[in-house]
Order: C-alpha cells, then sequence, then structure tokens
C-alpha cells in the first residue's frame, strides 16, 4: 500500500465500520427522523399563513419554503454529534490503539464525515417524500433535489468535522452536548430554516450572511424553485465547501492536542 492510497483505503475501512455499526442498530436512523418529521408537519400547520403577510418572499406554499430549512436542521443536529463515536472510542481505548497504528489521522476524520453524509442522504429523502405527501411541490425535479442533497451533505461535513475536534479536545460527553446545542440552536434561528428573513429584524439577516446553515438552506431552497439563480446557489455551495475544507484540516490537527493530553 503506498503513502498516497493509505489514506484512501483507510477512509473506507473505517467508513464501513461506522456503517456496520448502524447496520446493527437501524432504530438510530428511525429516532433521529421522529422530530424533523414533527417540525416539519407542526411548523407546516401552524405557520402556513405567513405566506400572506406582506414581504415574504417564500412563495405561497409554506410547507415547501419549509422543507429545504428541516433538512438542514437534521443535517445540523445529526452531524453535530458525529464526536459521540470518538468519545465511545475513547473510553473503550480504541482509540489509542487507532493512534499507535498507522492509521491516517485523516482517514479517521473524513470517515466519521461519511457516515454522517449517508445518514444524511437517507433522512433527506424520506423527509423530502413526507413532505410531499403533505402538500409541498419541487419544480426543481431532480438537479434541484441533487443539490439540495450536496447542501446538506456539505453542512454535514462543516458540523461533523467540528464535533470531532470538540470531542479530541474536551474527551468528554457532557462538554461535547453542552457546546454542540450552544451553537447548534442559534444558528438555526439566525436563519431562514423557519422563517424568511426578510420578516426578521434587520441583524438577523445580517448575522444569516455569515450563517453557514443558511448558506446551505438558501443553496437548497433556491434549487427547487422554478428558475433557480445558479450562480447565487452555486455561490453558496461553494462557500460550503471550503468551510468543510478548512473545518476537515482543524479537525485533523486536533489529533495532536489530544495525543498531547493522554
Amino acid at each position: 500500500m503506498t503513502t498516497l492510497t493509505a489514506p484512501v483505503v483507510h477512509t473506507g475501512l473505517l467508513t464501513a465500520r461506522q456503517l456496520r455499526a448502524f447496520a446493527r442498530n437501524p432504530a438510530y436512523l428511525l429516532i433521529n427522523l421522529v422530530q424533523p418529521i414533527i417540525w416539519l408537519l407542526l411548523f407546516g400547520q401552524l405557520f402556513k399563513s405567513v405566506v400572506t403577510i406582506p414581504g415574504f418572499t417564500g412563495g405561497d406554499n409554506y410547507l415547501t419554503f419549509l422543507t429545504p430549512g428541516i433538512v438542514m436542521m437534521m443535517a445540523l443536529f445529526g452531524s453535530a454529534w458525529a464526536g459521540t463515536t470518538y468519545i465511545q472510542d475513547m473510553d473503550r481505548g480504541v482509540m489509542d490503539r487507532f493512534l499507535t497504528s498507522p492509521t491516517s489521522r485523516g482517514g479517521l476524520i473524513v470517515a466519521t464525515m461519511l457516515y454522517q453524509a449517508v445518514l444524511t442522504v437517507i433522512q433527506t429523502l424520506v423527509v423530502l417524500g413526507v413532505a410531499w405527501l403533505a402538500g409541498a411541490r419541487f419544480e426543481g425535479g431532480a438537479a434541484g433535489i441533487l443539490v439540495l442533497l450536496l447542501s446538506a451533505v456539505l453542512l454535514t461535513f462543516v458540523f461533523a468535522a467540528f464535533s470531532d475536534a470538540i470531542a479530541l479536545v474536551a474527551k468528554q460527553q457532557t462538554a461535547l452536548i453542552a457546546i454542540s446545542q450552544l451553537i447548534s440552536f442559534p444558528l438555526m434561528f439566525l436563519s431562514s430554516a423557519i422563517m424568511d428573513t426578510s420578516l426578521s429584524p434587520a441583524w438577523v439577516g445580517d448575522i444569516a450572511r455569515f450563517n453557514p446553515v443558511e448558506w446551505a438552506v438558501v443553496a437548497g431552497r433556491g434549487a427547487l424553485t422554478t428558475t433557480p439563480d445558479w450562480s447565487a446557489v452555486w455561490g453558496h455551495v461553494g462557500l460550503l465547501a471550503g468551510l468543510a475544507v478548512v473545518m476537515t484540516v482543524l479537525a485533523t490537527r486536533a489529533f495532536r492536542a489530544y495525543q498531547r493530553s493522554v
């Protein structure tokens, strides 16, 4: 195995390891779907009249507007817990064995990101199906759905890498949960996931411009419209991709902090 192929092989093996663990407990996927679907159906009914408010720019079907937001919320909250796998490996001594072996550090990070991305894709397709049955319609067709999936996967990469870094530095489940919750909820509400920012105070819209959750929502929602503004869509996808690379590098370097502390 060459030095060039080793990281790829390690990533594949480590991803398969996590997928096998998931296959033994598929109920995890169903549990993670319950809350997003409740939000989709509940918020879709509670706020459906918001489309009549002057200034609302999300079209005439609130459920269609809401669905990409729910998808990104699901990706955010699911990936924010990605570091749990590392905490479990630390507690069992598996992480120390990995780090004393030639296992690629980047492979350890990317495998977690890919595993979370697989879950995100499956969950997104389920949510889209439920939304369609509830009355949402997506004029962007297959191309729009693919861009929505891409945006959700990139958002998953960003926060899975972030969660891994926090787990490696904090090394405690309670700290990981606290930090993830502290960051996830403000990011969700400081975006247009649930409400059009044109109806929010101006400062919310200003902050949303720098919010990766907003980037993903805008890209996914824009791609699902009848006439997408592809320059804006791909611009936000590019921002997500760039941030995903940065977070992956930072998470990989977090192994150094972990190794110095053990």
